[in-house]
């Protein structure tokens, strides 16, 4: 247990950004706190089950969060040592150059970002080394320039997948190998080498990695430094608020309750927040004080506001013939990322899914009545089943926020039909193309029970954009540095910082930018 001494930078939260950060500082030199609000996860038969993961949802925070009507629901968020990463499905792709940019879509404006690609592609590289991607530039014509090749080979597609790929292929479109992060040898196409730690099961997307194969950020950057003098973790640590010294512009104090129960203060040179979008924002926001009367680093009135968290549709396909595929993730699709020839905005990407199964299928039966067929039992159907990840980009806009209330609880407020033309409109094509991709035509199927949710505002998983970095104080809370515009030692490195969201998994983008992130402090401190 750490003690409440001073330190040269805290930070608060161990996942894609706060764990990276850390591991960057540490190899430093950087005196480093990490606080944890959760402990880390018990690995347990019940990581790989689904009855355990998805139907009873074992491992979510048992916290209530409120929507904008005052109704409950249980957030879609995990606090364990490494964070959400501990159950994502570690597919880590790069924004393309064209979001960086200012995007016109269907439903609006998507903002421009205050640094480019070329900007941070040499930590996008830095990132997918780190965190053991599996890929091959190249095969996307969307994606941008890269430095340097993937450090590993794309992982290879078990022969459903294969043929789904060249069927694509065969309408004339360019689905491309999904770069994901496992730590994944080989020893033939499809077959996991005997010295592999990753054993390629269909357990990748939505658990957690009961052999820690999969680079999430406890395994890929907490663990590897907590033997060093220089780093300390305390989990069961969660922060209440941040004090300033009497002119506002200095963090002196980050108050935690411990896990006995217990509240210290610890203080360091730069403290970082890292909690994740809604839970960064809602800490500032129970920062307030004299100095800044509607929370910390919120004299631009953004803090909470821009909330963003993807349009993401999880569906399943029923295959003409069986799918018996167990790592399912290994392909993706962004033809239509950019627009369409009958569409002249942008519709998103698709990616695969990890493996349904018998025991999720059957959780899900009820909301698929009538449309599955009395011959095509759950065991058939699941054997059969084919599952598609559609992601479109959700725009920020300033009433789609988080607030708190009186007793610090927090409020959600999103508007669900915020531009979602586009992601319908790549359902569609998906399901245009079902017949000629060897799949019962019209059979999709939604995969809800996948998302965790009762109501789409649960679906927080891509959570992002409350904190937005900028080069005008007025309309942002961050410099492109990523450290408060009103505090001179307080930086965000979790996805809050986002501008946009881009229609791609935003982690390799929060791993990339606290590299860089991590630089600059690390600068700054010498």
């Amino acid at each position: 247990m750490a003690d409440a001494q001073h330190y040269d930078v805290v930070i608060i939260g161990t996942g894609a950004g706060g764990g990276t950060l850390g591991h960057r500082l540490a190899a430093n030199g950087v005196k480093v706190l990490w606080l944890e609000r959760g402990p880390f996860l018990p690995r347990e038969r019940d990581n790989w089950e689904t009855d355990a993961v998805f139907v009873r949802a074992k491992y979510l925070a048992s916290e209530t969060w409120y929507d904008g009507h005052g109704r409950e629901f249980q957030p879609e968020v995990n606090y364990y040592v490494g964070g959400n990463t501990k159950f994502y499905g570690a597919a880590l792709f790069r924004l393309r150059p064209e979001d960086f940019g200012e995007l016109r879509h269907h439903g609006g404006i998507s903002p421009a970002w205050p640094i480019s690609y070329d900007d941070l592609e040499p930590y996008y590289t830095e990132a997918e080394h780190l965190y053991l991607v599996h890929g091959h530039h190249g095969e996307d014509p969307t994606e941008g320039p890269a430095s340097k090749e993937y450090a590993y080979p794309a992982v290879a597609h078990e022969p459903r997948i294969q043929q789904l790929s060249d069927d694509l292929e065969g309408l004339g479109l360019h689905p491309f190998h999904l770069p994901i992060g496992v730590n994944l040898h080989e020893s033939e196409p499809g077959r996991a080498a005997r010295t592999s730690a990753c054993i390629r099961c269909d357990r990748v997307d939505g658990f957690p990695c009961l052999v820690n194969a999969k680079s999430d950020a406890q395994v890929i950057c907490v663990d590897p430094v907590l033997s060093q003098d220089n780093v300390t973790l305390v989990t069961g640590a969660h922060v209440q608020r941040l004090e300033t010294d009497a002119s506002g512009r200095s963090v002196t104090g980050v108050v935690t309750i411990l896990e006995d129960g217990s509240t210290t203060t610890f203080s360091g040179d730069v403290v970082v927040v890292a909690c994740g979008a809604v839970n960064s924002a809602a800490l500032l926001l129970r920062s307030h004080g004299d100095r800044h009367p509607d929370g910390l680093a919120n004299s631009s009135g953004v803090v909470g506001r821009h909330y963003m968290r993807h349009n993401n549709v999880a569906l399943m396909a029923v295959s003409k013939e069986p799918n018996p595929t167990r790592f399912q993730k290994t392909l993706a699709m962004n033809d239509w990322y950019l627009g369409a020839d009958d569409f002249d905005f942008p519709l998103g990407g698709m990616q695969m899914l990890g493996k349904s199964d018998e025991e999720e299928i059957h959780a899900q039966a009820p909301r698929w009545a009538g449309r599955v067929s009395p011959d095509l039992p759950f065991q058939v159907l699941a054997h059969h089943a084919v599952d598609f990840w559609l992601c479109g980009e959700d725009l920020p806009q300033p009433d789609n926020r988080v607030t708190i209330d009186a007793d610090g609880a927090i409020h959600l407020s999103i508007d669900e039909k915020n531009n979602v033309e586009g992601v319908n409109r790549l359902r569609h094509k998906l399901d245009g193309m079902l017949s000629h991709l060897g799949m019962e035509h019209h059979r999709l199927l939604d995969r809800s029970l996948y998302l965790h949710k009762s109501m789409p505002i649960g679906a927080t998983a891509h959570q992002a954009g409350t904190v937005r970095f900028g080069t005008d104080p007025a309309s942002s809370a961050l410099d492109v540095n990523c450290r408060a515009h009103d505090v001179d030692n307080l930086y965000v490195v979790d996805t809050s910082f986002f501008p946009s969201i881009g229609a791609v998994n935003p982690s390799l983008t929060a791993i990339a930018n606290a590299l860089r992130v991590g630089d600059h402090i690390a600068e700054r401190l010498r």
